[in-house]
Order: structure tokens, then sequence, then C-alpha cells
């Protein structure tokens, strides 16, 4: 799979889970990538963990973040 593929699937999974009223709560990365929690605010759902690979997707994250997309609960940066 070329390297914009694997972006452009990971890029639709996040957007997927914004357009459905998620938010994103916490973010973990690591070397092996960038582990996105999302949660929808107001109910009993399970959080969505998702786990980017991509540089360019976890850009894409941090932009949907710095854009105002509300989250579903206080964001936890781990210092």
């Amino acid at each position: 799979m070329s390297a914009f593929a694997e972006f452009d699937k990971e890029r639709q999974a996040v957007d997927a889970l914004l357009q459905q009223g998620y938010g994103i709560v916490n973010i973990t990365e690591d070397l092996d990538g960038a582990e996105v929690t999302f949660m929808r605010s107001g109910l009993d759902d399970d959080p969505v963990k998702l786990l980017l690979l991509t540089a360019d997707a976890r850009k894409h994250v941090a932009t949907a973040v710095f854009a105002g997309h509300k989250p579903g609960a206080p964001v936890e940066a781990p210092i």
C-alpha cells in the first residue's frame, strides 16, 4: 500500500468518528505511532481507540484538536 493510501485510510477513520459526534479525549504517542481515544459526550458509550501509524494522520489529529473540535471529556496530556 502506498504511503498516501495508508494516510488516507487513517484520515477517513478519524473524520468518520468526528462526524459521528466523537471527541478526542486522549492522545498517547510512542515510537510505534499515536493511540487516539475518542468518546461521545453525554453518552455512556465505551471509548474508541484508534492507532495511527502515519505521521500525516497524527498531524491531521493535531489539526483537528487545534481547529476546535470539542473533546467529549477533558484532554489528558501526560508530561
